[in-house]
């Protein structure tokens, strides 16, 4: 069955506003700042489109996911676990070709 555009602007619609679809926020998050910094962040936020909370927090937790993402946490079975450490306990591979690359002077070495 072929699909009408009318359907595909429908469907398009439909998982744009799922997409859009806020969740409710109860926590409240207040911050102190001299005048100078709330006016960069609030221009870096009308450069942006955002309004000050949304930059704000936008940002605040983008950082947080880089610092938290930093803490990897491996689950695996004891199988799995004792492969794991036998790779990191293994002697390093030998690869010619990156030790040519980089025993070999570079383009900005001096001669």
């Amino acid at each position: 069955m072929r699909t009408t555009f009318a359907q595909n602007q429908i469907k398009e619609i439909v998982k744009v506003s799922a997409t859009k679809t806020k969740k409710i926020k109860e926590a409240r998050f207040n911050l102190r700042t001299t005048t100078s910094q709330k006016q960069l962040i609030a221009r870096a936020a009308e450069k942006e489109n955002k309004n000050y909370s949304d930059f704000i927090l936008e940002n605040a937790l983008s950082a947080a996911e880089a610092i938290i993402g930093d803490d990897a946490i491996l689950i695996l079975d004891k199988t799995r676990w004792n492969a794991f450490c036998a790779a990191l306990d293994a002697a390093p591979r030998q690869l010619p070709a990156l030790r040519k690359l980089l025993t070999e002077p570079g383009i900005f070495d001096a001669e």
